[in-house]
């Protein structure tokens, strides 16, 4: 895509997550990026609200939209932020609603209202979001896994199914079947990265193909983080699931914890004991003592509406695809000492550290949303809260960045 033509911001043509629990009952296409996207069991996308006021709200010719056309940016040098900065500072020419990138799914613009991304005939129709371009082969699976989920996520909230043509469009698609624009992202994009990584092919083919099985695995559940109140802590983030009364928070990053000594005075569930389906399996039935024992862990559940409890999803090997559910009183997780703190430190950019939405293998669990060299050098970081792990000795702070906050190490901030 060219930078900044009559109907796009710089390279505004947009791109298209996985549910883990549902890849092995809803299988994408043959093509090998998406089973091996499969295979990452990664936890359920966070698509994380932050609307800039700036921008426009006009209707949609039928007053809601009718599918989704992905983009991507062609500026290989850029990061999200730098790219939703650049946006909103220039959305007369151009602006679309939500940006996607290996570690985020950031929604700045109303979906309810359109956008100006592929033209005049599109802009009527279609929710429209960018891929910003990544370089790795883990981040161009999780960027594409991020991709399919949010277009899902978009279908299910306006009530529509995926369709090539009709509900999932690429910029392309648009160029050849509405007009109004000539762009042929995200083809190229998609096309090298595949060659590179995987060394094979990439299609809006086979990226439906991975839009229908996140669909499938949505079931009328999402995750959504409302950032307007510039956070990404626990309290909006979220999983609405059968039954309502669950809310569900996922991990992404391996975390582990150790079975109880007296682990077996609670039993084991195939899921959250007292949800839909849920069925005893029984200690009994897996194995013999497990009193120690180092266990992953990738969900929390915790009851609402009048249950009390909280939850947690573990697997007893790294790569296990068996999971089981157990109350959170069989786990002991690594504690963490909280306290109140300041400071306005730069981030460490030489080396490229990731940030999280909790302090990691604690008993929140916790995900990736960012590095620090997605930030420019001399960026500051603003504490307002610490922790501390006895266990590794480790110092970890709460620190706001661009609106946005984080949980960090201490080793990835220049203090003083």
């Amino acid at each position: 895509m060219k930078k900044w033509q009559r109907w796009t911001i710089r390279g505004i043509a947009l791109t298209a997550g996985c549910l883990g629990l549902f890849w092995s009952s809803t299988t994408a296409s043959a093509n090998a990026i998406n089973t091996y996207i499969g295979r990452q069991d990664y936890s359920t996308p966070k698509i994380t609200k932050s609307y800039k006021s700036v921008l426009p709200k006009s209707s949609y010719r039928y007053n809601k939209p009718e599918g989704v056309v992905v983009h991507e940016t062609a500026n290989p040098n850029s990061n999200i932020y730098g790219e939703i900065t650049y946006m909103t500072n220039n959305y007369n020419n151009a602006f679309v609603h939500t940006f996607v990138d290996a570690s985020n799914i950031i929604n700045i613009a109303n979906t309810n209202y359109l956008c100006w991304g592929a033209g005049p005939v599109a802009n009527q129709r279609y929710v429209q979001f960018e891929q910003v371009e990544v370089h790795s082969k883990s981040a161009f699976a999780s960027e594409l896994n991020n991709a399919a989920y949010y277009t899902a996520y978009i279908l299910k909230q306006y009530g529509l199914t995926p369709k090539r043509y009709t509900t999932i469009l690429s910029h392309h698609d648009v160029s050849n079947q509405l007009g109004g624009t000539t762009h042929t992202d995200p083809d190229g994009y998609w096309s090298a990265n595949a060659k590179t990584y995987f060394g094979t092919t990439y299609t809006m083919t086979d990226f439906v193909s991975l839009v229908k099985t996140q669909y499938a695995g949505l079931n009328g559940s999402s995750t959504t983080t409302d950032n307007s109140s510039n956070t990404t802590d626990e309290s909006t983030q979220h999983t609405v699931a059968k039954p309502k009364t669950m809310k569900y928070y996922h991990g992404s990053n391996n975390e582990t914890a150790t079975l109880a000594n007296n682990y077996t005075n609670w039993t084991v569930y195939n899921h959250v004991k007292g949800t839909s389906g849920a069925r005893k399996i029984g200690w009994s039935k897996l194995s013999s003592d497990y009193r120690g024992a180092k266990v992953y862990v990738d969900s929390r559940g915790v009851k609402q509406g009048g249950w009390s409890g909280t939850w947690y999803r573990i697997r007893f090997s790294k790569n296990s695809g068996a999971k089981y559910w157990v109350y959170s009183k069989v786990l002991n997780f690594q504690k963490v000492t909280y306290s109140d703190a300041s400071g306005s430190p730069t981030l460490k950019t030489t080396k490229n550290s990731a940030l999280y939405n909790h302090v990691l293998n604690s008993n929140y669990l916790s995900q990736t949303t960012a590095h620090t060299q997605d930030f420019k050098a001399g960026t500051t970081a603003k504490i307002n809260k610490k922790g501390y792990k006895a266990s590794d000795n480790s110092t970890w702070y709460r620190v706001t960045i661009a609106g946005i906050t984080y949980w960090t190490k201490s080793t990835s901030l220049n203090l003083n």
